[in-house]
C-alpha cells in the first residue's frame, strides 16, 4: 500500500494523473513507446523483477507477460522509472544515469555506455522526470495514424471457410457449410469448427502441428529405448521374442516380424502427441500437457511397459497397434532395486509432457549441461520465453572465469540467465541418465548451481519425489502459459511464429515494427484471456484466431504503399508456403487423391522436417523446391485431367459440365461453357470466386484456346492423350483428336503453379 501511494505521489507530481491532455499523452506515450520498449523491457526487466537478480532493490518492475492488466502494469512501471529518475547522488548527478553505466555498485555492472542510444533515452527521461526542458524530438504517437488494418484485404467468408477446412481438416468445405456461411457470415464459423474438430483429420493435423513445436518424434535412438533398460529390460524389446509360429511361410513370417517392430516403434513415437490429442478431443484443460497424471499407451506399447495383460480388457481391439488409452503407471522398479523410484503414492509422478519418457529422451542431458537444455526448452515450449535472450553473450569468458570462483552464481552477466535457468534444471535432477530416462545422480545434485525451484520459490524437500508435478502445477497457474499456447496455435494455423519486439533502435522503421508487434500482442493477449475463461479449452483458441483479422488477412490494397505502412503489415496475408504434408492433403481434397510423392526424402527436399537434424520448415522455395512444384503441377494435371474425363459427368470433380468435344470459337454457347468451366476450376483449385468476364478467367481462356489452336495447325499429333497421363485407363475412352483434354491439362497445370495453390 505504501509503495503504491509513493508511485501515485510521483505520478501526480509529474502531472500524469491530471485531466487528459496533450502533455499527459506525450509523456505516457514517450515512456511506453520509447523508454519501456527500447530500454525497460529489453534491458532493465531482465534483473529488476520478481525472481530476478535485483528483486531486492527499490527498482522492481512488473513483467507485462505475467500481468492480466496491461494498463496498470505500464502505469506501475512508469511510476517506478519516475521515482528512480528523480533521485540524485550529488549536485545534479542522476542516480539512474550513474547506475546504468556501472557506477554506485550497480549489481548489473555496466549495461549501457554513454554513447548508446539507450543511454540518451534514459537521460531524456531523467530530464522529463525532473521537469527540466527537453529538446524537441519527433512525435511518438501519430494521432493521424490509420487503423491498423486499413488497407488490408480480408478473405470473404467463403474463402475463409475454405482456408480453415483445408488447414485443419485437409478437405474442402461442404455445400452445407458454404450455405451456412453465406447465410450467417462469421457467426456460422464457431459451430462449423466445433463439428470439424471432431474429425479424425483434424487430430492428424493437431499432432503434426505440435510435433513441429515439441519435436518428440526426433529423439536419437530406437523408439523403444525411451523405456529405460534399468526398469524395462525384460519388456521393452518384446517384439524380438513375439511368437509368429502360426505363420508357416518363412518370408511372410519375416515380413510380419518387420511390420510388428515398425508398428511398435511408430506407436511408441506417437504417445506424446496422442496425449495432446486426448486432452483436446475430450475438452480437458490444456494445462494437462504439464499436469496430466497419466500417459497414452496402445496394445503394443503397453507390452513394452509390461502392463498389457492387465490392460487388455480395456482395449476395443487388443491387436490394434494404434489404439491409445490413458494409463497411470506404477512407480518404477529397478532391476537391482538401486534404481527404484521414490513415490509416496506408489505411482509414477506423471506431469504431462514434462515427465514423458519420449520428451525426456528427445532432450537429454550431459555432465556439463546439467539439465540446462531441458530448462531452456521448458521455457520455450511452455512459457514462450527464449532464455538465450535474457542476457547478452559474455564478451570475455576467460576474464570472467578468472575473476570468479563460480561465474554462474557470482558474475552478474551470468547470473541474470542462470538464476532463471538453473532452478528449473534442478527440478529435472532425478532424470539424470544421459540417455534421457529416470535415474538419480550418484553424487547428488550439483551444489554450484542455484537450487531447484520456480520463479523464486524453492522446491520443498518433501516434494522432491514429484518435482516435475510441482513444476507443472506452477506452470499451469502462470499467465505466460496461456499466452504461449495461443502463440503455438498461431503457428499451427499460419506456419509463422508470432512477432518479437524489434531490436535495432536506430532502424528508421523501428516504430512501424514496434506497432506491428504491439497490435499482434494485443490479439494474443485478448485470445489468452478468453482461453482462461473457457477453462483453457484449446479449441477456443483456434476458433478465436480463425475469426481474427490476423488470420483473415489476404493482402494489401494500394492504400498501404508507404514503407512504414508496408512494414506494419508485412507479416499479414499470403506469405507461407504450404508444408509437404499440407500440399498432399490439398491435392487429395481437390482431386480426390493425393499426389503421393511428397514423402520421405522428397518431403525433406520440399522443406519438410525430420524432427531431429532438420527442425524448422522452409518458408521460401529453393531451386529444388521450385522444380518439385513444377513436377507436381505437371504430374497431377496429367493424371487427374484424363482421369476426371473418364468418369461419368455427375461424378466429375473438375469438368462436370463440359465434354472434350466442346471447342473454343465455334459458337458463343461453346465459349460460355468453356468460361464457366474455367470459373469452376479457379474455384476448386485456387478457392477464387471469379466472374466469368474477369481478367483471370480471360487469361485461362486464352491459354486453353491457344493450345487448341496451336495443335490444330500441327500435323502428326497423336490423337490420344499422353500415355503416362492415360495409363491404367481404358484406351478408347480417352481419344483426344481435337487436343482439348491436353488443353485442359495445360489450364490445370497453370493453376497448380499459382501462389494461391502453393501458399496460404
Amino acid at each position: 500500500m505504501k509503495a503504491g501511494l509513493m508511485i501515485c505521489v510521483s505520478l501526480i507530481a509529474l502531472g500524469l494523473l491530471a485531466n487528459p491532455g496533450r502533455a499527459e499523452e506525450s509523456t505516457s506515450a514517450f515512456f511506453e513507446k520509447t523508454v519501456w520498449a527500447k530500454v525497460g523491457e529489453r534491458t532493465c526487466l531482465k534483473c529488476h523483477k520478481a525472481g530476478g537478480e535485483a528483486e531486492e532493490s527499490k527498482f522492481v518492475l512488473t513483467d507485462p507477460k505475467r500481468s492480466q492488466d496491461q494498463t496498470e502494469t505500464m502505469r506501475h512501471n512508469q511510476g517506478v522509472f519516475t521515482k528512480i529518475a528523480r533521485l540524485e547522488t550529488g549536485v545534479h548527478q542522476s542516480r539512474m544515469l550513474q547506475k546504468v553505466v556501472g557506477k554506485l555498485n550497480h549489481g548489473g555492472k555496466e549495461v549501457l555506455k554513454a554513447d548508446f542510444p539507450e543511454y540518451r533515452i534514459i537521460a531524456e527521461w531523467v530530464k522529463r522526470a525532473n521537469a527540466m526542458p527537453v529538446a524537441p524530438r519527433p512525435v511518438f504517437v501519430d494521432k493521424n495514424a490509420p487503423p491498423f488494418f486499413e488497407g488490408v484485404v480480408m478473405l470473404d467468408d467463403r474463402r475463409l471457410l475454405r482456408r480453415v477446412t483445408l488447414s485443419l481438416a485437409g478437405r474442402l468445405p461442404t455445400e452445407a457449410e458454404l450455405t451456412d456461411v453465406a447465410k450467417n457470415g462469421l457467426k456460422a464459423l464457431p459451430k462449423i469448427l466445433d463439428l470439424l474438430m471432431k474429425e479424425d483429420a483434424f487430430y492428424d493435423r493437431l499432432r503434426e502441428g505440435f510435433n513441429d513445436i515439441f519435436l518428440t518424434e526426433g529423439f536419437d535412438d530406437v523408439p523403444e529405448n525411451a523405456l529405460s533398460y534399468e526398469h524395462f529390460s525384460t519388456t521393452r524389446g518384446w517384439t524380438q521374442n513375439h511368437d509368429l509360429s502360426h505363420i508357416k511361410d518363412e518370408k511372410e513370417r519375416r515380413q510380419a516380424g518387420y511390420k510388428l517392430s515398425n508398428d511398435y516403434r511408430k506407436a511408441m513415437l506417437g504417445e506424446p502427441m496422442k496425449l495432446i490429442e486426448h486432452i483436446v478431443k475430450n475438452d480437458r484443460p490444456f494445462t494437462e500437457i504439464v499436469t496430466a497424471d497419466y500417459i497414452m499407451v496402445t496394445p503394443y506399447t503397453s507390452r513394452g511397459y509390461g502392463i498389457f495383460t492387465e490392460l487388455k480388457p480395456k482395449f476395443k481391439n487388443p491387436d490394434d497397434p494404434f489404439e491409445y488409452i490413458p494409463v497411470k503407471l506404477k512407480a518404477l522398479v529397478g532391476r537391482n532395486r538401486v534404481e527404484d523410484q521414490d513415490s509416496t503414492t506408489g505411482f509414477y509422478a506423471h506431469a504431462g509432457l514434462l515427465s514423458n519418457f519420449q520428451y525426456l529422451k528427445r532432450y537429454p542431458t550431459t555432465e556439463t549441461n546439467r539439465n540446462r537444455q531441458r530448462s531452456r526448452v521448458y521455457f520455450q515450449h511452455f512459457l514462450g520465453i527464449d532464455v538465450l535472450e535474457l542476457a547478452a553473450r559474455v564478451s570475455d569468458a576467460a576474464a570472467v572465469s578468472a575473476k570468479f570462483d563460480n561465474p554462474t552464481m557470482q558474475a552478474s552477466e551470468c547470473v541474470v540467465c542462470h538464476k532463471t535457468v538453473d532452478p528449473i534444471a534442478g527440478l529435472f535432477q532425478d532424470y539424470w541418465k544421459f540417455e534421457g530416462v529416470y535415474g538419480k545422480r550418484k553424487d547428488g545434485w550439483f551444489k554450484d548451481m542455484f537450487g531447484a525451484g520456480y520463479e523464486g520459490d524453492t522446491l520443498p524437500p518433501k516434494e522432491r519425489w514429484r518435482a516435475l508435478q510441482w513444476l507443472g502445477e506452477r506452470t499451469a497457474k502462470d499467465p505466460r502459459f496461456a499466452v504461449a499456447m495461443v502463440e503455438h496455435a498461431y503457428y499451427l494455423l499460419t506456419g509463422r511464429k508470432v512477432l518479437q519486439p524489434p531490436k535495432e533502435l536506430e532502424d528508421s522503421l523501428y516504430d512501424a515494427k514496434r506497432r506491428a508487434f504491439q497490435e499482434q500482442r494485443k490479439q494474443v493477449e485478448t485470445i489468452a484471456t478468453h482461453f482462461g475463461k473457457t477453462g483453457l479449452n484449446f479449441k477456443s483458441v483456434l476458433k478465436d484466431w480463425v475469426v481474427s483479422d490476423f488470420y483473415r488477412a489476404d493482402g494489401l490494397t494500394t492504400l498501404a504503399v508507404h514503407p512504414k505502412r508496408r512494414t506494419e503489415l508485412e507479416d499479414l496475408g499470403l506469405v507461407r508456403m504450404l508444408a509437404p504434408e499440407q500440399v498432399e492433403r490439398k491435392v487429395g481434397a481437390i482431386f480426390g487423391q493425393p499426389w503421393g510423392k511428397l514423402n520421405d526424402q522428397m518431403a525433406m527436399l520440399y522443406g519438410g522436417i525430420d524432427s531431429k537434424e532438420v527442425t524448422e520448415r522452409a518458408t521460401d522455395p529453393s531451386g529444388a523446391m521450385g522444380a518439385i512444384q513444377r513436377i507436381l503441377a505437371n504430374d497431377v494435371a496429367c493424371k487427374q485431367t484424363a482421369l476426371d474425363f473418364n468418369r461419368k459427368a455427375k461424378d466429375r470433380l473438375l469438368f462436370p459440365h463440359i465434354e472434350p468435344d466442346v471447342l473454343p470459337g465455334t459458337s458463343p454457347e461453346a465459349d460460355a461453357k468453356i468460361r464457366q468451366t474455367i470459373v469452376h476450376l479457379h474455384q476448386r483449385v485456387l478457392g477464387h470466386y471469379e466472374r466469368v468476364d474477369s481478367p483471370e478467367v480471360e487469361r485461362s481462356f486464352q491459354l486453353f484456346s491457344g493450345i487448341v489452336k496451336d495443335a490444330s495447325e500441327r500435323k502428326g499429333l497423336d490423337p490420344r492423350e499422353n500415355y503416362h497421363c492415360r495409363r491404367n485407363l481404358p484406351g478408347d475412352a480417352l481419344a483426344d483428336p481435337k487436343y482439348t483434354i491436353r488443353a485442359w491439362r495445360g489450364v490445370v497445370t497453370y493453376l497448380l503453379r499459382q501462389p494461391g495453390f502453393l501458399y496460404e
